[in-house]
């Protein structure tokens, strides 16, 4: 389905913006928008989170993929909380 939606100027500049951010174009930034409200809708609810999270990597640029902590998993209290990394 295609669907063309005009934007006043200073919403679009806000979206080129926020899609450049994030490494993508404003088409692809503003699908990734509308398939999270879908799914927080309870619309896309059957799909496995396995293919959600391949989803999101696939489209996160390899820069911000370096960025992220190796030990994301066993610190998690740190890198959400705040709290004091544990003795692994």
């Amino acid at each position: 389905m295609t669907i063309t939606v005009e934007l006043p100027d200073d919403v679009a500049a806000a979206l080129e913006k926020a899609a450049k951010a994030h490494g993508l174009t404003a088409e692809r930034w503003l699908h990734r928008i509308i398939e999270e409200k879908l799914r927080l809708e309870g619309i896309d609810n059957d799909r496995p989170v396995s293919e959600m999270i391949r989803d999101l990597w696939a489209d996160m640029p390899d820069d911000v993929r370096a960025k992220l902590p190796s030990d994301g998993a066993s610190q998690v209290d740190h890198y959400v909380y705040g709290l004091p990394k544990r003795d692994e």
